[in-house]
């Protein structure tokens, strides 16, 4: 299931080392087409590349997805309630089961525990189940040749006629609107950089090999600057008074401080410093769940920057990891889309940077609300309520 406030932002990574040259979109398809031909066959793709791409043609489709990106203004608790189903739950535990030697294996090599791959893979496709039906070098192509966002798609183009071209993936391979293949989504820069023979059959097939799709997971996932055998969150319990403007997932400090402001396990028994820093993160407000997040919570951002989506993947990776449910408690009652909207426009108009009025609470509508809320001698949550949206 593809599941993207911002489908384009793991294809950053790809797009800073790319050549200021393949940047160059629209004009004559065909014409543009000659000149991408020209840079493949300069980084090696022979002639079975050079033919898919000459085949390729502009679907309007991926336009017509691309436009109309959704971003969803579900709150966190109502997003993970729905994405962390007993179906993914029962069918993770048993892939664990299933793959237990491969998944040790992974953990041997990348250090990446196997609960944290697993969770990835139900998140994203079901583990294997909805791939995406979009036909991916005519989406790359599209998406190229369009001027709107090329640098972020392009850098995918030659790596994928690469992969063609060697027999990795046929001309005709289907994947997601965007471009990612595979049963856990993968670039093509990282199907190419980071595809792992699993099974040791000579291939990697990322859409019909189960021990491919986790090795070279582990793999992506180790290369986003994941630490291993350490933590990336634990569910905790704040207390109804504390330095609210000391929380927020970037102020990492040692458990021995969030344990002197009265912050505990979620069943009220003592932190225990493990020599880790981490954030304080309060997805719904001082009122409502409270994770810690270490350094490797920040690698599930590399991977999709929507905290929401982030958080999620976090927690039913917990879970697979054998955590108990999350506690909601009772969050204070939020804005609904228009009233966000509203919220970020006064922002705006105050000078802050919010990215875009679009009703959804993300990154740099958080930080405006957080400095609102200490100007105005609110509790410091990044929490937008009515009595915020009011006194703005």
């Amino acid at each position: 299931m593809r599941l993207r406030v911002d489908i384009l932002a793991a294809l950053v990574l790809g797009a800073l080392a790319w050549p200021a040259a393949a940047q160059e979109c629209g004009g004559d398809f065909e014409t543009w087409k000659q000149g991408v031909a020209a840079e493949a066959k300069a980084a090696g793709v022979g002639a079975v590349g050079l033919d898919a791409l000459e085949d390729a043609a502009i679907d309007e489709k991926v336009l017509a997805r691309d436009r109309a990106q959704g971003v969803f203004t579900q709150t966190f608790t109502e997003f993970s309630n729905r994405m962390i189903s007993a179906y993914r739950l029962k069918q993770g535990a048993a892939n664990l089961k299933k793959y237990a030697d491969v998944f040790a294996r992974a953990d041997k090599e990348f250090g990446v525990q196997p609960a944290v791959i697993t969770a990835f893979w139900g998140l994203e496709t079901d583990f294997g189940a909805v791939q995406g039906d979009f036909h991916t070098l005519d989406a790359l192509v599209t998406l190229s040749h369009d001027c709107r966002r090329p640098q972020l798609f392009r850098p995918q183009l030659v790596p994928l006629l690469t992969l063609i071209d060697r027999g990795t993936v046929p001309a005709d391979v289907k994947g997601a609107w965007a471009g990612e293949i595979g049963q856990t989504q993968i670039l093509p820069t990282d199907y190419l950089a980071r595809g792992v023979d699993g099974d040791g059959n000579g291939k990697v097939d990322l859409r019909n090999s189960a021990p491919d799709v986790i090795m070279t997971t582990a793999d992506k996932i180790l290369s986003r600057g994941w630490k291993r055998d350490q933590p990336w969150v634990e569910e905790v319990r704040v207390p109804d008074e504390m330095p609210w403007d000391q929380t927020g997932r970037t102020n990492k400090l040692p458990l021995s401080q969030w344990a002197q402001w009265g912050v505990t396990n979620p069943n009220g028994t003592p932190l225990v410093d493990n020599g880790l820093k981490a954030g304080l993160a309060l997805p719904m407000g001082r009122k409502g769940p409270a994770f810690l997040t270490y350094d490797n919570f920040d690698v599930y951002l590399e991977w999709n920057q929507s905290f929401t989506y982030a958080l999620t993947a976090a927690v039913l990776a917990s879970r697979l990891a054998g955590a108990p449910q999350f506690d909601p408690r009772t969050p204070e009652p939020g804005l609904n889309g228009d009233q966000m909207k509203a919220l970020q426009a006064k922002l705006e108009a105050k000078g802050y940077d919010v990215g875009a009025v679009d009703g959804i609470l993300g990154t740099n509508t958080r930080e405006a609300i957080r400095k609102e809320q200490m100007r105005l001698g609110l509790p410091v949550d990044g929490w937008p309520t009515p009595e915020l949206l009011a006194k703005l």
